[in-house]
């Protein structure tokens, strides 16, 4: 997508134009009979193109002209409305390059004609409905604040934008087009795991190991590969009707100890990485203030009373402290420690001024620190830094507070015990992604809060700050996002929210593949109280039903629009003669009303000055293409009102969890780079500086305390 965002807009819309023009004038002129209903298809499909293009260009020219008004400065270009339009470029760059294919070789006898004409007839409709997401936006702008990005004002707004579009079609952003927006590299990527899920869904509830479950999977995904129209339509299923134990048992597939091998053998090595558990005592912390004094920390108790916390230490080299009878009292029956310390020729080194204390993402109901382990392996060794990755519990079966008592709980222990990790503890970084970042910010202000120790600097990977249902030009793009659906961020939300709460002790144990994972599943947390109030509208009896497969297809091929149902047009208003394709496939979700989404511990864009001010400085690591995009502008532009130390850098083509993904091709390597560079920068901090770093594909800022604008 560099190719979209660095082209003018004027430049795509006359390619788009003239690729019409030249198909249309092509194939009309063809009295091939094998051709001719192809033919006809594709002619109507280019029309509509067409019509869309002339409709979109001067939407797209109204948001060039002020969307650099929402950056957070004008070094840092980014946000949801700069994010639609680039995703909108891009859908017209694949049309017009595919257009002139097609153009150039229709006559020709190996041409696949119902191939090709499939493949435009897809991209008609992405760009229907990425055409009723920009008319979404351009009311947000109209209605918010000047450069605000959210609505924080108007609740019945959001509610009516996310009930409008929540009943739009997406399939066809799963099937054909899958990806188009992300880096080339990962599309692949993309496929399998979009295909892995709705082959498991199709054999999930069958009573079978997770193992064979994913073996049978197997079997039936042949047919989502040969056929991308049931691909989409079975993944737009799936992720607005599964519950949330779908998620989890897919999830914890990926944890399994043959797919984990796997990617450990990929991974660095690392001389430690055992488990460990804290069991619930009050703990003693000196005050920041005056350490002659001290403060108690009591451990978790919500929902359930005391329990113990989970935790993963992870160091390429074996440090002093890793291998005492102290620690290894700790561990939960994993060889590991024991073992390294025992060989003769590991050479034991000094303990590292420097500490992580790592909480992953996963929307808070998935994934562990296993599923994160390999970047986390990458870090130690680059850094040459002990790391401690906390298993924090996880929702439905615990709501908030719980993750953040046990991740606040794990923070203190690991000020009091450092030596046990291998690290004294000079300079000690919190780091995370997505909702492993909206913990470390909390983890700090409830530092702030405790007067102790605050960590000497965060960096945080795409967090989510903004957990209410307020509505944000990025979060339209869970509409085509095929890592972060708002179906499946609908199953997240009640979870975290507590609204399906029950007081249920967790199984000991919990670490690898009882606890679930975080990351991928936390792009939903993320959203969760977004989401929340958003997904009410969902019982609304009144709401659009979807049309039929076949009106479908009549409006992808440029046929009258379906008439609106009752009180569509109490929504959103489109032009004349418009109106996007809507879902066959209705979701059903158990509301919310929970006003713990505003508790400034769950959404910390909310937080008062009196919890902000005080925070050390506060790393962002944003995508351009992540739904979560405004969350970290609108939290920088926050602290640096403040006087708070902030950097915003973000990055091109990736998507939420790019952290997870950084074996897979160079561009999620370069950004998993960055947050290393990051975390060095607070490590060095006043101290030596490191040989500069190579940034691509990426635009950042820093402001100082008390700097401006």
């Amino acid at each position: 997508m560099r190719a979209a965002s660095d082209m003018d807009y004027k430049v795509v819309f006359a390619a788009l134009e003239k690729v019409c023009d030249d198909n249309i004038s092509v194939l009309c002129g063809l009295a091939d009979v094998t051709y001719g209903t192809v033919a006809q298809r594709l002619v109507t499909c280019m029309k509509t193109i067409q019509e869309h293009g002339r409709a979109l260009k001067p939407v797209v020219a109204s948001f060039t002209a002020v969307y650099h008004h929402y950056d957070f400065d004008a070094q840092t270009p980014g946000n949801g409305y700069r994010t639609l339009v680039k995703v909108l470029q891009s859908c017209l760059l694949h049309i017009v390059h595919k257009g002139r294919y097609i153009a150039s070789n229709y006559s020709r006898a190996f041409f696949r004609a119902e191939h090709n004409t499939s493949e435009m007839e897809a991209y008609c409709s992405a760009l229907c409905q990425l055409r009723a997401l920009l008319h979404l936006a351009q009311r947000l702008m109209n209605d918010n604040d000047h450069g605000q990005l959210y609505t924080l004002q108007d609740q019945d707004l959001s509610l009516r934008f996310v009930q409008e579009y929540s009943s739009m079609h997406k399939a066809c952003f799963y099937g054909r087009c899958l990806g188009f927006q992300f880096s080339p590299a990962l599309r692949p990527f993309l496929q399998t795991i979009v295909i892995a899920m709705v082959s498991y869904g199709e054999t999930y509830g069958k009573q079978q190991s997770g193992i064979s479950k994913a073996a049978l999977s197997l079997l039936t995904s042949g047919k989502y590969v040969i056929d991308p129209e049931l691909r989409g339509a079975e993944f737009e299923r799936i992720t607005q009707n599964l519950d949330m134990q779908f998620w989890k048992s897919f999830w914890n597939v990926t944890e399994s100890n043959i797919l984990s091998g796997f990617s450990r053998i990929a991974s660095n090595p690392v001389q430690v990485n055992f488990t460990l558990t804290l069991p619930p005592v009050t703990l003693h912390l000196p005050l920041a203030s005056d350490p002659r004094l001290s403060t108690h920390v009591s451990p978790p108790l919500a929902h359930w009373g005391p329990g113990p916390v989970h935790m993963r230490l992870v160091s390429h080299e074996l440090r002093e402290g890793q291998d005492t009878e102290e620690l290894l009292r700790l561990a939960r029956g994993d060889p590991a420690p024991a073992s390294g310390s025992r060989l003769p020729w590991v050479q034991k080194q000094p303990r590292s001024p420097w500490l992580i204390i790592h909480f992953h993402g996963g929307g808070f109901v998935a994934q562990t620190s296993r599923s994160h382990e390999n970047y986390l392996r990458s870090w130690s060794k680059e850094l040459g830094v002990p790391i401690l990755s906390v298993d924090y519990s996880l929702s439905p079966e615990a709501p908030f507070p719980r993750a953040l008592e046990e991740c606040f709980y794990a923070y203190c222990w690991a000020l009091n015990n450092c030596h046990l990790l291998g690290s004294t503890a000079e300079r000690v970084c919190l780091a995370g992604d997505s909702a492993g970042g909206n913990l470390c910010i909390t983890v700090s202000m409830r530092a702030l809060t405790s007067g102790i120790r605050v960590p000497d600097g965060i960096m945080a990977a795409y967090p989510a700050t903004m957990l209410t249902t307020d509505a944000s030009p990025s979060r339209l793009l869970t509409l085509i996002d095929p890592l972060l659906p708002l179906g499946v961020l609908a199953k997240c939300v009640n979870a975290y929210a507590g609204a399906d709460f029950q007081t249920l002790q967790p199984a000991e144990g919990g670490g690898s593949l009882s606890a679930l994972g975080r990351d991928t599943a936390l792009l939903l947390s993320d959203l969760t109280q977004s989401a929340s109030n958003w997904l009410q509208s969902f019982l609304d009896p009144n709401r659009p039903l979807g049309v039929t497969s076949s009106q479908r297809g009549n409006v992808a091929r440029g046929d009258p629009a379906p008439a609106s149902t009752p009180n569509s047009a109490d929504f959103i208003h489109y032009p004349d003669g418009f109106m996007p394709l809507r879902s066959e496939c209705l979701a059903f979700v158990h509301p919310t009303s929970c006003p713990i989404v505003r508790n400034p511990f769950v959404s910390p864009l909310l937080a008062p000055p009196s919890l902000m001010r005080g925070l050390p400085p506060v790393h962002l690591v944003a995508s351009a293409l992540d739904a979560l995009l405004d969350d970290s502008v609108m939290f920088a532009k926050k602290l640096r009102a403040m006087g708070q130390p902030v950097t915003l850098t973000v990055v091109e083509d990736l998507p939420h969890g790019f952290l997870s993904l950084s074996q897979i091709c160079r561009e999620t390597q370069d950004a998993a780079d960055i947050c290393v560079a990051k975390i060095r920068e607070i490590f060095e901090r006043d101290g030596s500086t490191s040989a500069p770093h190579k940034r691509p594909k990426l635009q950042e800022t820093f402001q100082s305390p008390g700097s401006s604008g």
